[in-house]
């Protein structure tokens, strides 16, 4: 797959079949569009195109709180290569991006830059400033300026009923069942290991504290989960190892703020400043505010054995 981060110094397509969005989280519903890119550039012999946005447009023109990304950039263009897809475009969206005219958006942006032979949207698609552009303004610069503009039915979208937004809410509400069965993988976040309190060796069970890299990357909701990781170094290469993550400001210890802790199985090497890859498998429990360490020792012991259980079972279906 290549990548285009200048929209000024982009080749000329071959017969380009376009397809338009953020495809945050590349999840099952985006892979019906992608299926759909691929089988139009197969019957003219074009090439696929896939143009996103970087960074989120609701970061940019939605509420001052943002939206939290189910991919960063780095890890959405990782999951597109899987898709084989001829070239990304990321677009930077900006306020000026933001102020285009529909009208502006099509002649200028898309036409100009990629001259599409066919465009591959959802059937809600809009664009432009204050999303004024839809479907029918697609069709009509279509026939003046001699592109194909296909919609992709809403019935065949909600068929699945996939979006970004319903991925987000599951994992914030600890259904982790339904996030993967709607993203199609496990969720998956990294970050760099720091020193915590080192609480967790004290009762035997020693975790591994990540600090997010990517602070609009979504956390999901508090609790403990098992998990599967891998430690992004020469020595640990292509291993992945079992284990149990805590998410919360944990009660026991009077905390005050959330962390992400996570006890990994059979393992106790220092791996301070390393980066740990976390796919999130199923859900364990919910937060509890226990009556002191030794409660949570023996909780920790029905997590552990609850949490590998549940890899067990991933791992046979």
């Amino acid at each position: 797959m290549n990548i285009h981060y200048n929209i000024n110094t982009l080749p000329q397509f071959n017969k380009a079949v376009v397809t338009i969005g953020t495809f945050d989280g590349v999840h099952t519903g985006h892979k019906k569009i992608l299926e759909q890119l691929k089988a139009e550039a197969t019957l003219i012999d074009g090439e696929t195109v896939v143009i996103t946005f970087h960074p989120h447009p609701r970061n940019i023109v939605g509420d001052t709180s943002g939206v939290r990304l189910l991919t960063t950039l780095q890890e959405k263009i990782e999951l597109l290569e899987k898709e084989n897809i001829n070239h990304l475009v990321v677009i930077p969206f900006d306020d000026e991006f933001s102020n285009l005219l529909a009208d502006e958006y099509v002649s200028n942006f898309l036409y100009k830059k990629f001259l599409p032979n066919t465009l591959i949207i959802g059937y809600d698609h809009q664009f432009g400033k204050g999303r004024k552009g839809n479907y029918e303004l697609l069709e009509e610069y279509g026939n003046r300026l001699g592109f194909v503009v296909k919609e992709i039915p809403k019935q065949v979208l909600q068929q699945s009923a996939v979006s970004s937004t319903r991925v987000r809410k599951a994992l914030l509400h600890q259904d982790v069942v339904t996030a993967t069965e709607l993203l199609g993988y496990n969720y998956f976040f990294e970050g760099t290991i720091i020193k915590g309190d080192q609480i967790g060796r004290t009762i035997g069970y020693p975790t591994a504290n990540i600090q997010i890299n990517n602070e609009d990357k979504l956390v999901p909701g508090d609790g403990v989960y098992a998990v599967s990781v891998c430690v992004k170094n020469n020595k640990y290469k292509d291993l992945i190892f079992g284990g149990m993550m805590y998410i919360g400001s944990r009660p026991v210890v009077n905390g005050k703020r959330r962390v992400i802790e996570v006890n990994i199985f059979d393992f106790d090497d220092d791996i301070y400043d390393e980066i740990m890859c976390v796919n999130v498998v199923s859900y364990i429990r919910g937060d509890m505010n226990l009556a002191g360490l030794e409660a949570l020792k023996t909780q920790l012991t029905i997590d552990k054995k609850d949490c590998i259980n549940s890899l067990k079972l991933i791992a046979k279906s």
